[in-house]
């Protein structure tokens, strides 16, 4: 009888080794799991972002409404205070509004465009996006490149008067306004993020965009200087993040004058490249946590 526990007793720690031999060798052989989520992921938001670039370029109408408002500014508006104001300090009024329209296009485009989220959840298909094995930051993340890719006709469309107006749009301003360009697109989004993550119908939405974007077309120096402004003023102009991609756009923009150019008085670059880095991490951090938790109160 000892015999045959013995036997037994090895017979079962033979196959305990087997069977960690066995564990072992499919731990070596199982590739890693992660890059294959980041492959997952990186094609889910760039199908989304596919997405949202698609039906832009179905909706014609859109694109002419999104570059008819920008031009009139930049037709009329801008020669308008050329003519009335003259040339204060040796600016160009007309290159100074040029610059504010091109950063506030973009950053309010991109922004607007968010409102797809809610036309989204109405038509239920974030709920689909949703119960797929994505992360919520990747579907952020698709939701705000593909309108940030949405905001850049625009763009080209008002670069393309500005040769017309005869701004001094240089080889070297031109190359520098394509990065440029994404990251105010990309910020913009994220704005238009934590505005419209607890918003629920699109009506909704048209109405509180106008409160929120109107006030920064002047705070944040689209047409007028902003840094000699009264302290109520002063205060509210720091709190506007369009300011921030409009006083980027013209140290990109007259900065790479040479000097040739009369500029305006702007805040320092390091200064708004850190206040955009910083909030745009907090606009989508708490732009995804409210929209998240809307989706799952649904």
């Amino acid at each position: 009888m000892a015999e045959v526990a013995d036997d037994r007793t090895g017979a079962a720690a033979s196959g305990v080794a087997a069977t960690g031999i066995v564990a072992a060798g499919a731990t070596t052989t199982t590739p890693a799991p992660l890059p294959r989520r980041w492959s997952a992921e990186a094609s889910a938001i760039a199908a989304i972002a596919h997405r949202d670039f698609v039906k832009l370029l179905r909706d014609r109408v859109r694109l002419v409404s999104e570059l008819a408002f920008p031009l009139i500014l930049i037709v009329l508006l801008g020669p308008a205070l050329q003519a009335g104001f003259g040339s204060p300090g040796g600016l160009d009024l007309t290159t100074f509004v040029f610059t504010g329209v091109l950063a506030q296009t973009i950053w309010q485009s991109a922004a607007l465009g968010l409102i797809s989220l809610i036309a989204d959840r109405e038509e239920d298909f974030s709920q689909e996006i949703f119960v797929s094995p994505v992360s919520r930051y990747s579907i952020v993340a698709g939701k705000i490149i593909g309108e940030s890719l949405v905001a850049l006709p625009t763009a080209l469309g008002v670069l393309v008067m500005g040769f017309v107006i005869g701004a001094p749009l240089t080889p070297a301003v031109l190359i520098a306004l394509i990065p440029l360009s994404l990251v105010i697109a990309v910020y913009g989004g994220a704005f238009g993020l934590l505005i419209l993550a607890n918003i629920s119908s699109q009506r909704t939405a048209s109405q509180i965009f106008p409160f929120v974007m109107l006030p920064q077309f002047f705070l944040a120096g689209v047409f007028n200087p902003v840094h000699d402004l009264p302290a109520p003023l002063a205060v509210l102009s720091a709190l506007s993040p369009m300011r921030y991609a409009v006083e980027l756009t013209r140290n990109i923009f007259y900065g790479l004058q040479g000097g040739d150019v009369p500029a305006p008085d702007v805040t320092p670059f390091e200064v708004n490249v850190a206040v955009i880095a910083v909030s745009f991490v907090a606009f989508i951090a708490v732009g995804t946590l409210l929209f998240v938790r809307a989706e799952r109160n649904r």
